[in-house]
């Protein structure tokens, strides 16, 4: 396991008020309520495993296979229906959507390999993630990617948590499927738009793992 470096900051600060607010409980509080620097000290410690917890990336098997579209991110299933997309494709689509918990793992992959053919980030509201209007009133960011099967659309949405979202892509770059692509800070969901030619190879509710588990193939 390594620790993505979009955490790098938020555990230094982390660390250092750990530390501050435990040198300052011990020197002013053990003295008369023992059990009270002992509380603040477990509390503390908790709260900075969470956070590293958060920024982890695990070590694993990733499935790479041109013929499928695989998940972008840890999370469960909480949509998977046909829908008009606005935005791109401008005709129905298949969108399945992933919600990931402050718990999951946060890093984003690419689906599948192919052209970048549009990129563009959306500013909006911070509705729930599982909200109905998320994907299309919530802050997001929308990838296009463009290969020898077809075209897929995906969207990481913030959440009522997630204040930041990070995207390395750019119209043009050639990506590789299971690589990283992205990061989204504190829960949130990533909705993958697929043609209605696909075949949905998850359901409802199931849990799924960025990089190895299997959405869709192409027909």
């Amino acid at each position: 396991m390594t620790i993505h470096r979009e955490g790098y900051r938020t555990i230094g600060i982390s660390a250092l008020l750990f530390g501050a607010l435990n040198i300052i409980s011990f020197t002013f509080i053990s003295g008369t309520f023992s059990w009270l620097t002992i509380l603040i000290f477990i509390v503390t410690l908790l709260l900075l495993l969470f956070i590293i917890s958060f920024f982890r990336i695990p070590s694993r098997v990733l499935t790479v296979n041109n013929h499928q579209i695989i998940a972008p991110a840890d999370g469960k299933v909480v949509v998977i229906e046909e829908t008009f997309d606005e935005e791109f494709f401008k005709t129905k689509v298949i969108q399945i959507s992933v919600f990931m918990s402050p718990a999951n793992v946060h890093v984003n992959r690419n689906p599948v390999s192919g052209e970048v053919i549009y990129s563009q980030y959306h500013k909006g509201k911070y509705l729930v993630a599982w909200h109905p209007k998320s994907s299309t009133e919530n802050e997001r960011w929308s990838v296009a990617v463009k290969n020898n099967f077809g075209i897929i659309l995906y969207k990481q949405i913030a959440g009522a948590l997630a204040k930041r979202i990070c995207n390395y892509t750019s119209v043009g770059q050639m990506i590789q499927q299971t690589d990283e692509f992205g990061f989204i800070k504190f829960g949130s969901r990533v909705d993958i738009l697929i043609p209605l030619t696909s075949s949905v190879k998850v359901n409802l509710n199931q849990k799924v793992k960025g990089g190895v588990t299997v959405l869709a193939s192409w027909n």
